[in-house]
């Protein structure tokens, strides 16, 4: 896995019209069942794992993963054993 530092994920975000670059964590096994955000999303799982159901399909995500999400998009999450992370720009 070669993953940009967090400060280039930001300044990349931000140059691509991001409003907004913060990083996420999550306890083990947690689980997020069907919700919306009101701004879109592009991320990049840095820790544990993860699975992210949208549209009937369930993505298995793992370090380096990256993953996007419209605004008001329903989508579940749950995380694996060790809990995770990822650094997320949001677009408000």
């Amino acid at each position: 896995m070669n993953l940009p530092s967090f400060d280039e994920f930001r300044q990349k975000a931000l140059a691509a019209g991001y409003d907004e670059v913060i990083e996420r964590e999550w306890a083990p096994h947690t689980v997020l069942d069907t919700h919306t955000h009101p701004f879109g999303v592009h991320a990049v799982l840095t820790r544990g794992e993860m699975w992210l159901t949208l549209h009937g399909q369930t993505q298995h995500l793992v370090p380096g993963s990256i993953f996007e999400l419209e605004p008001h998009v329903p989508h579940d999450e749950r995380y694996g054993a060790e809990g995770a992370a990822y650094w997320v720009a949001r677009q408000n």
